[in-house]
């Protein structure tokens, strides 16, 4: 019997003990759904001076993977599209304004460069990543508005909920501050989901807007128990979607640096599956793991180098999972949830 027959979680058609984006997208769509990363050149708070200079230690130039350049919008998509169809056969895509800050800005410019991205060729949903300190009230109207002409994420980037940490790699907010963010849009998203009719196939709620929280596993002084309650902290605000990222030592960034005169040791392949499935086994059921790894151009990368072997860490998360007898959300308690706590 295979392993999938066996398979305890119920959001799966595979071996997969989580769920995986894949599933998602074709449970909710009815095929395979390409993401397509665009950069609109667009800035961060903590790179112009506003909360801080030079970014996070981690970070070249706002992204890895969505290098615009001088290319439009439209250029930057029809290139993505082309490459994804070499590789599937999409039902459809979903521009990812990803680069940097892309709620950070005048009103007027952001409208204009989240309609344009809305209404490229094929587009199923709208992707949009940010920081949750740059939510005001301006930007969270026009996202609701946004949201009732193509399904909408948003995509809000934490990476740790320890306040050492985020000093260390220098992120610019702290967790409060990022409580804060999230609580805005979660309500706005909840006031949308209530007024749009949500559609429910294989018995699961696929809301129209949805927010996304990104975690690094790996980070600078972190241990496995930091990441963990990054975890538990993360699963108290229920998010429709988690990014699980393994941190990357890239060319001319600080983290270099670190790495470079001994002050950073990445993560062995065996602690990050160690403490990639306890994540999984804390977080909701119910939240789709869009990301369980990553990977970084093959010029840019530094260290560690088996991060290139990216299907091998998926498979033997599979297996650590299978070997645990365990499953995503097998561990979730939910308690207060934090946007409801006294700080």
């Amino acid at each position: 019997m295979a392993q999938k027959d066996t398979n305890p979680y119920r959001y799966s058609d595979s071996n997969k003990r989580y769920m995986t984006y894949d599933w998602y997208m074709k449970a909710r769509f009815g095929g395979k759904i390409a993401k397509v990363p665009l950069d609109a050149g667009l800035t961060c708070p903590n790179k112009d001076g506003t909360c801080g200079t030079g970014g996070c230690v981690f970070c070249l130039a706002g992204s890895t993977s969505a290098r615009g350049g001088l290319m439009s919008l439209t250029d930057q998509y029809e290139q993505g599209v082309r490459t994804a169809s070499r590789k599937w056969v999409p039902s459809g895509f979903i521009p990812y304004l990803q680069a940097n800050t892309n709620t950070y800005g005048e009103i007027q410019e952001l409208r204009k460069i989240w309609n344009e991205a809305a209404s490229m060729p094929g587009a199923m949903m709208l992707d949009i990543a940010t920081r949750a300190d740059c939510l005001n009230g301006e930007v969270l109207d026009e996202l609701a508005e946004l949201s009732t002409k193509i399904p909408l994420t948003v995509e809000l980037g934490l990476q740790s909920s320890n306040d050492l940490t985020a000093e260390r790699i220098n992120r610019g907010h702290t967790f409060h501050e990022f409580v804060d963010g999230w609580a805005g849009l979660k309500r706005t998203a909840d006031a949308v989901n209530s007024g749009c009719p949500s559609n429910k196939p294989n018995g699961f709620l696929f809301r129209r807007f949805t927010i996304c929280i990104h975690i690094i596993n790996g980070l600078p002084g972190e241990s496995r128990e930091t990441m963990m309650q990054t975890a538990l902290d993360v699963a108290e605000l229920m998010p429709d979607m988690v990014k699980i990222h393994l941190l990357h030592v890239l060319k001319g960034t600080e983290l270099e640096k670190m790495y470079l005169s001994g002050d950073y040791a990445p993560l062995t392949p065996e602690e990050y599956v160690d403490t990639t499935c306890g994540q999984l086994e804390v977080l909701p059921p119910e939240t789709c793991i869009a990301r369980i790894t990553g990977d970084a151009p093959d010029e840019l990368l530094v260290s560690p180098l088996w991060c290139r072997r990216k299907t091998q860490v998926t498979n033997n998360i599979d297996k650590e999972l299978f070997k645990r007898n365990t499953y995503q959300g097998r561990l979730f308690t939910l308690h207060t949830p934090l946007f409801q706590k006294e700080y």
